[in-house]
C-alpha cells in the first residue's frame, strides 16, 4: 500500500508541476505581447514627436530666411545655433525656442545643406521603418511611402539660396 500511495502522490506532483509550467509559459507569452505592444506605441509616439520637431526646424529656417529678407539680406543659417540666437540685428531674435534632439535616436539631428554649405533642413539618423506611410499634411507629403525615418527630410525650399 505504501508503494501505491507514493505513486499516486508522485503523479499529483507531476500534474501540479505541469500546471505551473503552463502558467509560466502563458505569462511569458503575455509579457512578450505586452512588450511588443509597448515598443510599437513608443515608436508611434516618437514618430509623432519627430514630425512635430522636424516641422519646427523647417519653420525656424524659414523664419530665419524671412527675417534676413526684411533686413535686406538673403541668408540661411550656417549653424542650428543661429536659430535660437540670431544676432544679425540690434536685438537677438529666436526663431526656435530651443534645439531639440532627434526623438528617434536621442542624438542631434543631421543637417541638410545647400551647395553653399548653408542649412536648409534637418533629418533623423534613424533607419527604422516608419509606421506612417500616407496621409501626411501638405508640407510633409514627400514622406509618403518612405521606408526609413532618415528619408524624411524637413527642408525649407527657397528659389535662390545663398
Amino acid at each position: 500500500m505504501k508503494g501505491l500511495r507514493m505513486s499516486v502522490g508522485g503523479k499529483q506532483h507531476g500534474v501540479v508541476l505541469l500546471g505551473v509550467l503552463m502558467a509560466v509559459m502563458v505569462l511569458g507569452l503575455m509579457s512578450t505581447i505586452v512588450a511588443m505592444s509597448w515598443k510599437t506605441q513608443t515608436q508611434k509616439s516618437k514618430e509623432q514627436e519627430l514630425l512635430w520637431r522636424g516641422n519646427q526646424y523647417r519653420r525656424a529656417i524659414e523664419s530665419y530666411y524671412t527675417f534676413a529678407q526684411q533686413e535686406g539680406q538673403m541668408s540661411l543659417p550656417s549653424s542650428l545655433d543661429n536659430l535660437i540666437r540670431d544676432q544679425r540685428s540690434v536685438t537677438s531674435v529666436k526663431h526656435l525656442r530651443r534645439l531639440y534632439v532627434d526623438p528617434m535616436t536621442g542624438k542631434d539631428w543631421q543637417t541638410i545643406k545647400n551647395t553653399s554649405g548653408k542649412i536648409i533642413g534637418v533629418k533623423s539618423g534613424s533607419s527604422l521603418e516608419p509606421f506612417k506611410k500616407k496621409g501626411f499634411c501638405e508640407e510633409n507629403k514627400a514622406f509618403a511611402g518612405k521606408n526609413k525615418y532618415s528619408e524624411w527630410h524637413f527642408v525649407f525650399t527657397v528659389n535662390s539660396q545663398d
